[in-house]
């Protein structure tokens, strides 16, 4: 094999798995319905929440965290220090899967396992904040916003520099694919964890 064809294997690989909508999928196997036209739209675990159905919701997470720690550590053990690049594709993937016309999820929990699998400081880091701030405020999207820009001050601390990087660069479009959840927290319309 040429020197790329292993690397750009494991990138499509973790791009497919990372592509699956494991909420769109549940909702509708599950008799929640269309993911799409409920609440916000989004396919994440915090909508699939909204129809009502907690262990729907649940499985959803841990299956959306599950696919980005999945994709890491195949990839690791395919060829060691390929990990990085498949949490990439595999998070980037769960945001603009090819089989829903690139509008897929936010990216918090898929983040969650990816920095799970490549570093678990990082990881605990990310569920802990993740979590705390989510319960103290009611708001699913503050703490997956915070979670997500203090998990690369986390790998700065650890002196893990490409990870830095790399979490930065997630934390950043997490930012992104919350701008209307940003909107709507300024203006006071943002939904709470519990609201259908």
């Amino acid at each position: 094999m040429n020197a790329w064809t292993v690397p750009a294997l494991v990138a499509l690989g973790s791009y497919l798995l990372g592509s699956i909508p494991f909420g769109l999928i549940l909702a509708h196997f599950g008799g929640a319905g269309d993911l799409r036209a409920i609440g916000s739209g989004n396919i994440g675990a915090t909508n699939v929440l909204r129809t009502g159905r907690k262990g729907l919701a649940a499985a959803t997470l841990a299956l959306d965290a599950a696919k980005g720690a999945v994709a890491v550590l195949i990839a690791e053990r395919v060829l060691p220090g390929l990990g990085p690049l498949a949490g990439v594709f595999a998070f980037y993937g769960h945001l603009f899967p090819v089989w829903l016309r690139f509008r897929g999820g936010k990216g918090i929990a898929t983040y969650l396992g990816i920095a799970l699998a490549l570093f678990w400081p990082c990881g605990l880091t990310f569920a802990i904040v993740w979590l705390a701030a989510s319960l103290l405020t009611r708001h699913s999207s503050i703490g997956g916003i915070g979670a997500a820009l203090l998990t690369p001050v986390c790998a700065a601390y650890f002196f893990e520099s490409a990870l830095t990087l790399m979490f930065l660069a997630f934390g950043l479009t997490v930012l992104w694919t919350h701008r209307a959840n940003i909107v709507r927290l300024f203006a006071g319309t943002e939904p709470r964890i519990g609201d259908r």
